[in-house]
């Protein structure tokens, strides 16, 4: 099944006066149960990609389709119920709410999906353990460190049990010692899950991680490595 497909999409924007060509004519496609990687040097239209795969920004032109959903025939309600229902986000700053325990930032997307107690209260408790922080349910995100705050984001995006995960640059703010666990629990329940990642990053151990690596520069595609 496809999860994602983009033919010939360009995305333009002005910053301070300047038009910027962020995509220019892009053709990729991702299917269910991929771990991929979107790489290139910053400014190279890796997170723009991201953003457009995930309902987050339009395009200028061409088609996008998530989950067979022709995203620009989508209202924004649709849209937003798209993201609700179907894509998780993980990203650098991890976003998440300082006034939250981790059991309820985590369980903050199946609040808003209407979710019953009961219900949030046993996916949170799985997702806690799938992603090595059990026992931590009451902390507050001040209280810890980067990788721990980058687990707690990567189980809000998995408590929703979503086809998609988009990761921006989920390294970018680690150690190498603590990128590569949770790259390694994200390859673990993509395995177990079947979840579908797709990455944007300029760091090489995600590559190495990576199943599938598209290179992206100035807004094309440059080339394509697959791992067997």
């Amino acid at each position: 099944m496809t999860v994602v497909k983009a033919v010939n999409v360009v995305k333009d924007y002005s910053l301070n006066g300047i038009e910027i060509h962020a995509l220019r004519g892009v053709n990729l496609e991702f299917q269910k149960g991929e771990f991929a990687a979107i790489a290139g040097p910053s400014g190279s239209g890796k997170s723009t990609f991201l953003h457009l795969a995930g309902c987050l920004d339009t395009i200028t032109s061409g088609n996008i389709k998530v989950r067979n959903e022709d995203v620009e025939k989508l209202s924004k309600k649709q849209l937003a119920l798209l993201r609700r229902h179907s894509i998780g986000f993980i990203f650098q700053a991890y976003n998440l709410i300082p006034v939250l325990s981790v059991e309820e930032n985590i369980g903050f997307p199946l609040t808003l999906l209407g979710v019953d107690k009961k219900e949030i209260q046993e996916r949170v408790e799985k997702v806690l353990i799938q992603v090595g922080l059990g026992g931590m349910e009451k902390r507050r995100p001040k209280e810890m460190s980067g990788g721990q705050q980058q687990r707690v984001a990567i189980a809000r995006a998995l408590v929703k049990r979503p086809a998609l995960i988009l990761a921006d640059e989920p390294t970018a703010n680690l150690d190498s010692k603590t990128g590569r666990e949770i790259l390694e629990i994200m390859v673990r329940l993509n395995q177990d899950e079947g979840t579908t990642f797709i990455f944007s990053t300029h760091d090489s151990m995600v590559m190495e991680f990576a199943r599938r690596v598209v290179f992206i520069r100035d807004g094309q595609i440059e080339k394509e490595e697959r791992k067997s």
